[in-house]
């Protein structure tokens, strides 16, 4: 009993179990939203509202991306050295990436309709960007907020933010069809992105009221307080910055790229946006349902290893860098053999879709390797190799679009599966090696 309690209060068990289970419910709660949104809104206006998602991710890499990850390390590096660093540190990181989003917004406003028609292809998805500008500066406040907390170790108000976000949203969509369909009005999928806007808006609400809550209590004065702390997150935040809305630009060309490279293989625009939209509104987001735990081990694992690093704990790093190699596999293997069992059924009786079904069984081989790819990613980043991790998972997004690009026309969506496959399970040897490679000098050096 004791040993249990020892280990819940260790800040990688407890914020990973905290994270876990407000992920587990965000995702269930998504799970059922976005069979709602199918039936609601049809397979192509699915596939419209996931056209905008490249555009946002885009948005999340210039704003906050790599503000809040260097905000994670910082606080976690010098909150012992210093009390009031962290603080100095989210007040920098909140003003740089406030300053960011309101750009954001202008330029998205300014062109919705040329990213529409000539980036995303679909005239369509016009209104959606007018929407999606809208949520830009919230989602970016309230990310520094959890960077923040990652940093401190403190996984609560990050973990309820989330769950806040992805109920809001679904209740407002649910409320908002329920009104149009008594008035007899069409749904389409700008009520999904409005959607978006009141969850990142009830997120970041919770989320500044946390933080003026909870950081109210004087700080002790330090001898030697971190000098320039905006300088240093900023320098710090600037190639991730870089790095992130690198691979993002790939992703989305990725992303957009499949729609139109459908339509060269036979299909019609309406039924290329059907299939795009049963790929990653449907089969994705069940086949991503496990990485609530990947995701939940990685956000706490960086602070973890960062602060062993500084303190040239070896032992420590080697140890977790095993446990998550052998648990990746373990949890990824598991994952694999249940979507090949039920993805079918899954397909037909939730949502309705047979080719849902047939892409989650050929899709659930990848979880080993995507589980791998984002622990792992998030051990190099604590120990300050994001070069290696932007460089793996942007050989991994060219292994993809040269799948899109050169097969889709000949082999059809199945090629872009294959793709998915292999570029996870390359990305994955690589950072096994890269980190293998880095014990053997450690042992060299010692």
């Amino acid at each position: 009993m004791l040993k249990i309690q020892s280990k819940l209060r260790n800040p990688i068990v407890s914020g990973t179990l905290l994270l876990s289970s407000a992920g587990i419910l965000g995702k269930i709660i998504g799970f059922f939203y976005k069979i709602f949104l199918s039936r609601a809104i049809g397979a192509e206006g699915l596939g419209i509202y996931q056209l905008i998602f490249p555009i946002s991710t885009i948005c999340f890499a210039i704003t906050t991306a790599g503000i809040s990850t260097a905000l994670s390390k910082f606080v976690a590096e010098y909150q012992q050295k210093d009390p009031g660093a962290p603080r100095r540190f989210l007040t920098a990181g909140l003003l740089a990436s406030g300053v960011l989003s309101l750009a954001t917004v202008c330029l998205l406003l300014r062109f919705d309709r040329f990213i529409a028609e000539n980036i995303l292809l679909e005239p369509r998805c016009t209104p959606l960007i007018r929407i999606l500008a809208c949520s830009v500066p919230l989602a970016a406040i309230h990310s520094c907020i959890h960077g923040y907390y990652y940093g401190r170790k403190k996984a609560a108000v990050p973990a309820l933010s989330s769950l806040l976000e992805q109920g809001i949203r679904v209740l407002f969509v649910f409320i908002a069809c329920q009104v149009q369909i008594q008035k007899g009005m069409a749904m389409d999928a700008s009520l999904a992105a409005w959607g978006l806007v009141f969850g990142e808006g009830a997120a970041f609400l919770f989320c500044i009221t946390a933080l003026m809550c909870q950081e109210k209590k004087k700080l002790p004065k330090c001898k030697n307080p971190v000098k320039n702390p905006g300088a240093k997150l900023l320098i710090y935040s600037l190639p991730l910055t870089a790095n992130r809305l690198t691979l993002t630009l790939f992703a989305s060309f990725e992303t957009i790229l499949i729609p139109a490279r459908l339509r060269l293989f036979g299909y019609s625009q309406s039924d290329a946006l059907s299939i795009y939209g049963v790929l990653t509104g449907m089969a994705l987001s069940i086949v991503m349902f496990p990485t609530v735990f990947s995701n939940s081990v990685s956000v706490m694992l960086l602070p973890i290893i960062a602060e062993a690093d500084s303190r040239k704990d070896t032992g420590k790093i080697n140890r977790t860098i095993g446990g998550t190699i052998f648990g990746c596999l373990l949890f990824g293997i598991i994952c694999t053999a249940g979507f090949l069992v039920t993805g079918q059924w899954v397909g037909d009786m939730l949502f309705g879709n047979a080719l849902a079904g047939r892409f989650i069984t050929m899709l659930s081989f990848i979880c080993p390797f995507l589980f791998l790819t984002s622990i792992l990613s998030s051990i190099l980043h604590g120990l300050g190799m994001a070069g290696y991790t932007f460089l793996l998972n942007l050989a991994g997004s060219i292994v993809r679009i040269l799948f899109v690009y050169a097969l889709i026309p000949v082999y059809g969506i199945k090629a872009y599966l294959i793709g998915m496959l292999i570029s996870q399970m390359f990305t994955a040897s690589l950072s096994v090696g890269i980190l293998w490679k880095k014990r053997l000098r450690q042992k060299e050096v010692s």
